[in-house]
């Protein structure tokens, strides 16, 4: 007799079914009843609000705007939310010459681009997040609210996160930061953009990056992957959710093995800076980012991280309900920190993710 294989939603760790039930209740039907950009951030928006969440402490958040990339139509300004790990009124100086940091230890900076599959989402979303970051790492987060598809689609995403990265680079002393520990990160869509400016900043000889943390990255439009058929469905995150997503960004005639669009397909990964790289088993995008783990070592490029075999697409954003994402949660923050020199990661176990 064949055997049956397990249900994608058997597989899921026993404290993330509740959890994954809940959030499955709420998230609109991508690509069936609902196919309009804004009926689904109207629903995401609208959707009734679960027990009121206990906000991370940081010494400060401050929202403002970016310069945005050069001679993009409408991209003028970028909003990004600044979070502070320490109150800047207490930190005393550590020197009075121009261009240096007020602050009297170096931090890494962290350039967060949240997930959405480039559709959904913003700064408000993945607010707990970024305030998580910034506490556990002792970072100054910069988190950016890139243009959003259909409305922007591909490649404009792409080029609001290096301007963000370049802005970021340029003011490193005024937010506190080490010049040599600028980050990239995100989750999901953001996971691939934090490669996408990677790969661009590779390109353009700048700005360096020390680590690039990708959080289950969207890496690829082929959807192929035998993860893709194994997670089709139960876990949250869809297949069908995915097809919707790409459709979004790429358009009808869009490039969908363009290296910014999907970096798995990029000819070249040598040169590119350490990641971290966090997946979940449960996850239609799992191979995609294990598959670029590999990738990574084999250009010669040091990956460090964590494969999560019974957790789903945007765990780590529970801490407070999931022990395993609160121990994932720690583990990027001490990738992040380590990533100033002289302030050592806990050694959590690199390799395991690819």
């Amino acid at each position: 007799m064949t055997p049956v294989e397990p249900s994608a939603s058997s597989r899921l760790s026993p404290a993330a079914r509740p959890l994954v039930a809940v959030l499955s209740a709420a998230f609109p039907d991508l690509g069936g009843a609902v196919t309009d950009a804004a009926e689904a951030r109207h629903i995401l928006a609208t959707a009734a609000p679960g027990s009121p969440k206990r906000l991370p402490a940081v010494g400060a958040v401050v929202d403002r705007t970016i310069p945005g990339p050069p001679a993009a139509s409408g991209a003028s300004e970028i909003p990004v939310r600044v979070y502070d790990p320490v109150h800047r009124e207490t930190a005393p100086a550590r020197s009075e010459g121009e261009g240096q940091s007020r602050h009297p230890h170096p931090r890494p900076t962290v350039l967060f681009f949240h997930g959405g599959g480039y559709t959904l989402c913003g700064l408000d979303s993945h607010d707990t997040t970024a305030r998580g970051l910034a506490a556990r790492a002792g970072a100054v987060v910069v988190s950016v609210g890139y243009r959003l598809a259909p409305e922007h689609r591909f490649p404009a995403a792409v080029d609001d996160a290096y301007a963000a990265l370049r802005w970021a680079a340029a003011e490193i002393h005024a937010l506190g930061g080490d010049p040599g520990a600028l980050v990239t990160a995100g989750d999901s869509s953001g996971g691939g953009l934090a490669t996408a400016v990677a790969l661009k900043a590779r390109e353009a000889g700048g700005p360096d990056i020390a680590l690039q943390v990708l959080l289950y990255p969207v890496l690829d439009a082929a959807q192929n992957t035998a993860s893709y058929r194994e997670n089709a469905t139960g876990c949250f995150l869809t297949a069908a959710h995915m097809r919707w997503f790409w459709q979004q960004y790429l358009g009808p005639d869009g490039d969908g093995t363009h290296p910014l669009a999907s970096p798995l397909r990029a000819a070249d990964l040598t040169g590119l800076p350490p990641a971290y790289l966090v997946t979940a088993g449960c996850d239609p995008l799992r191979d995609e980012g294990l598959a670029y783990a590999r990738r990574l070592r084999a250009a010669g490029v040091p990956v460090t991280g964590r494969h999560w075999p019974g957790m789903f697409h945007g765990f780590l954003g529970f801490p407070a309900q999931l022990a395993d994402a609160d121990e994932a949660l720690t583990g990027v923050a001490e990738a992040i920190a380590a990533t100033v020199k002289g302030r050592k990661n806990s050694g959590e176990g690199g390799g395991a993710a690819g």
